[in-house]
């Protein structure tokens, strides 16, 4: 079995179903919070009790497991955990705690230019990625011409690196990642890689190796189209910690639920003093067809005189994607005091689903005053019935020109 440079790797039985098994992973870093300029100073900071540092922890008791032929999707936030994960997987990192147990020969593709040195040629760095992977130089001969058509660079292996534009770096490196005839493949967010045609071309190397049961698949991804494309299996990590781990349906829909949740944080401060006690109410029945319509009652008080504008959001929770947006504009409330806001939309385009109202009240210039959050966001339900326009596709803008909406206040 090969190994990545500095690989640490216990290994299972040949005969294993489980190709990766990591157990109770945890894993901090020291962040400085203090410059020590001198000696003196150090030896006064341990003296004196002060560590200098604060200890961040960006792993917490982490346990899944991969099964020989699965594509696993790792999706989460930015700072989650997930490339730490990775470099622990690759053994760029070591475990504070916890256990990592790999049954086959793991490649990992993670940071663009790892292993690549800019005053030698494609060729040579082709060569000198692979004795970093741990192949001979016969394997890589072997390997060469599949490398490199790959990467459409035949006409500029014989030149320096350096020379090489970042998207022809970045087609070498996962074109020597993908065909390094590894059993087990680590990617770190590739598919986003390249021009289209190249992505095109990556998309129909996953096309065929989630075919192949003899390979494994680790892909991080902020993608959720990728994950419900090519995943078996998928984990969320938040906070350092594996929040769901399940079907590739159930992440994505939860992922894209959080993320719609989210708000940026620099409007706290306007929104606590501009909007408070905002209200989403389901008037209509929350069971209904495409023949009906739903009614949607928006309250709030605005304690300034400012013009606030209701933007509506209608999310499909199974799919974990928007239905419809309003415009920011489009529904206007002038001045302060109490507002309350009656709309009416009819949703006859939308086909059978599940769906969660979101509200946002904003300012004139598009920034978020309030919002409601996910626990007061009405639901309702829609079933298809034989309605003849339940297949149609129509625009944010055409379903809210059928809208009826009324502002009091």
């Amino acid at each position: 079995m090969k190994r990545s440079l500095g690989t640490r790797i216990e290994v299972n039985s040949p005969d294993s179903d489980t190709v990766i098994k990591v157990e109770n992973l945890s894993k901090s870093f020291k962040l400085p919070t203090e410059r020590s300029s001198s000696l003196k100073q150090s030896i006064f900071n341990v003296l004196s009790g002060v560590k200098g540092y604060k200890k961040q922890k960006v792993l917490k008791s982490v346990d899944f497991e991969v099964k020989r032929g699965e594509f696993l999707g790792i999706v989460g936030r930015n700072g989650s955990g997930k490339s730490t994960l990775l470099k622990i997987l690759a053994g760029v990192y070591t475990p504070e705690k916890g256990r990592v147990t790999i049954n086959g020969n793991l490649i990992p593709f993670i940071e663009l230019g790892v292993g690549f040195n800019p005053d030698l040629t494609g060729r040579e760095n082709v060569y000198l990625n692979g004795a970093l992977l741990g192949f001979s130089r016969k394997e890589i001969d072997d390997m060469y011409d599949d490398i490199v058509e790959f990467a459409e660079l035949e006409d500029f292996m014989d030149q320096k690196l350096k020379n090489f534009s970042s998207g022809m770096q970045v087609r070498l490196a996962f074109s020597i990642a993908i065909k390094a005839q590894g059993d087990i493949l680590v990617l770190d967010e590739v598919l986003a890689v390249g021009d289209e045609a190249f992505q095109n071309k990556c998309n129909q190397f996953f096309k065929k190796i989630k075919q192949d049961k003899s390979k494994t698949v680790v892909l991080v991804t902020h993608s959720m189209e990728n994950v419900r494309q090519y995943c078996d299996h998928a984990i969320l990590i938040r906070d350092g910690v594996v929040r769901i781990d399940g079907s590739p349906e159930d992440v994505a829909n939860d992922y894209s639920l959080e993320n719609a949740r989210r708000f940026n944080d620099k409007n706290e401060e306007v929104k606590q003093v501009a909007v408070e006690n905002v209200n989403v109410k389901l008037l209509s029945n929350d069971k209904i067809t495409q023949k009906e319509k739903v009614e949607v009652e928006i309250t709030y008080n605005v304690k300034e005189n400012i013009d606030t504008y209701v933007a509506l959001t209608f999310w499909d929770i199974q799919r974990g994607q928007s239905l419809i947006n309003s415009n920011s504009k489009a529904l206007p409330c002038k001045g302060k005091g109490k507002k309350r806001l009656n709309f009416k939309v009819n949703i006859s385009p939308l086909n059978d689903t599940n769906v969660r109202i979101y509200a946002s009240i904003r300012g004139k210039d598009g920034n978020i005053l309030s919002y409601v959050l996910d626990d007061d966001s009405p639901t309702f339900i829609l079933r298809r019935n034989d309605y003849p326009n339940e297949n149609k596709k129509t625009t944010d803008a055409v379903l809210f020109q059928r809208g009826e909406f009324d502002v009091q206040g």
